[in-house]
């Protein structure tokens, strides 16, 4: 059980980092207090910026001395609040964004070690310098941190090809709760010398302790992309069109995201975007080849025989990376033309990809059936069974009435979800947003476990408390 600091142990954690990273200013930390949506504004006594690991080891060693909750945070780009503080004002916010080191880089071992404060598009950057790739791909890279996208298992755009976070990371160096620090930066492929600890702290939103450290795999930089922009008559048309691919590319499919027509729509409206189709479909996927060899003249191939078969009713192909840049640039502006058309309830969800069809049918039946006029936006990584199935307010009306029904539409579509055999988070966490429903997805044994877990790490509870188990 934590207690509120008193202004002695507020003082023993500023000393740590000095009076200029010790920030105790309303102004001053109010970036830090919201998200960028504005569903949670936190409160908290101070905001701490450790410049290096030992500094966080002094930190939590203090906090875990005087039962102050620590709330760890990245890049403050988490969508379910788990890097916000709670607005009672006791907790302590760790900021790693001071944590910008880049320790190693190891082109023939094919691995980056960075600091868990360093952007993802810093790494990106990088490992292009040394002739690499570092394929995690977010819309919100230049400003989320490696940190968190560990603490959360993020996934993004690359996924289908080359897995998410946790399948990107090989080492971790972690501070646990009591201020001990473990260093598992471990630039290993193969490593069965027991546990892998490492897995533990990925995926657990802080709650376990602070990562402070990460060795990060790196790929061959691919030589060649083909990308497609292609109109679908249903989202079972998207998975045929991935199986007929993947056949015949060899496994080169690193890419295919699936959006509806409103979302091209939406595009159009608020960035003048061309339709490049004589006829409107109901659905669209952004496809990608890479690796070697012609694989335009590939992915033209594999186009041309799914028209045959009736899957694809139009496509067309990027001629240069100015035309790729364009293509992607459709799908990635979903996000923001969101934004555009007023208040969005999100839902990060997966599905077993055979069920995507029929849920997606089911879940725009259900919104529906629950809110006349709203605007569903199922989009996403269609490839690895995750979809974004969001809902924009009907035309008209008014935006804080419209998210006043967050949690009853996201009972509406999480019940969908479960009955097709799928999960309510895929890549956003569950942090303060999903944590009351963990006790209808997970079983009793299950979520014991994770209590088990949280008690041997972080027995005093210091650690994120009130995120991710519920009560």
């Amino acid at each position: 059980m934590t207690t509120k600091p008193s202004l002695e142990t507020l003082a023993r954690l500023a000393a740590v980092v000095g009076d200029k990273y010790a920030i105790t200013d309303p102004a001053a930390m109010a970036a830090y207090m919201t998200e960028w949506r504005e569903i949670w504004i936190g409160k908290s006594p101070l905001v701490l910026r450790p410049a290096s690991t030992e500094e966080v080891s002094r930190i939590l060693a203090i906090a875990n001395e005087t039962d102050t909750a620590i709330v760890p945070q990245s890049g403050n780009t988490g969508l379910v609040g788990g890097q916000i503080p709670f607005e009672t004002g006791d907790e302590v916010l760790l900021s790693l964004d001071r944590m910008t080191r880049i320790r190693n880089v190891d082109p023939l071992n094919n691995s980056i070690t960075v600091d868990a404060g360093v952007t993802l598009q810093t790494v990106q950057g990088e490992a292009e310098k040394a002739g690499r790739f570092f394929p995690l791909s977010l819309e919100s890279e230049g400003s989320c941190r490696i940190g968190g996208n560990l603490s959360t298992n993020a996934g993004g755009l690359g996924v289908l090809a080359y897995g998410n976070t946790r399948d990107l990371c090989l080492g971790l160096e972690v501070v646990l709760a009591d201020g001990r620090i473990w260093n598992g930066l471990r630039g290993l492929r193969k490593d069965n010398t027991g546990y892998d600890l490492k897995n533990l702290f990925i995926g657990a939103e802080g709650t376990l302790g602070v990562i402070t450290g990460a060795v990060m795999k790196l790929f061959p930089l691919p030589s060649d992309h083909a990308t497609a922009f292609v109109a679908l008559p249903s989202v079972k048309a998207a998975l045929d069109l991935l199986a007929l691919a993947r056949q015949r590319s060899g496994g080169r499919v690193t890419a295919i995201e699936l959006f509806p027509r409103n979302g091209f729509e939406f595009t159009i409206k608020h960035f003048e975007v061309r339709d490049p189709f004589g006829e409107a479909s109901p659905w669209y996927v952004l496809i990608e080849l890479s690796g070697a060899g012609d694989l335009a003249t590939l992915l033209t191939d594999i186009l041309g025989e799914a028209a045959e078969q009736g899957i694809v009713k139009d496509a067309t192909i990027a001629q240069s990376e100015t035309q790729r840049k364009d293509l992607w640039f459709i799908r990635k502006a979903i996000v923001e033309v969101q934004k555009r058309e007023g208040g969005s309830i999100k839902h990060d969800i997966s599905l077993p990809i055979s069920e995507l069809p029929d849920f997606v049918e089911a879940g725009l039946a259900a919104i529906r059936a629950f809110m006349p006029g709203a605007r569903p936006m199922p989009f996403g990584h269609v490839g690895d069974g995750n979809l974004h199935f969001n809902v924009s307010q009907p035309v008209g009306m008014d935006k804080a009435a419209f998210l006043a029904q967050w949690q009853a539409m996201n009972d509406v579509v999480f019940d969908v979800v479960l009955k097709h055999g799928g999960s309510i988070s895929a890549e956003h966490g569950i942090g303060r947003l999903k944590r009351d429903m963990m006790s209808k997805i997970k079983s009793p044994v299950e979520l014991q476990m994770m209590r088990d877990v949280k008690k041997i790490f972080d027995p005093k509870g210091i650690l994120n408390p009130n995120k991710v188990l519920p009560p």
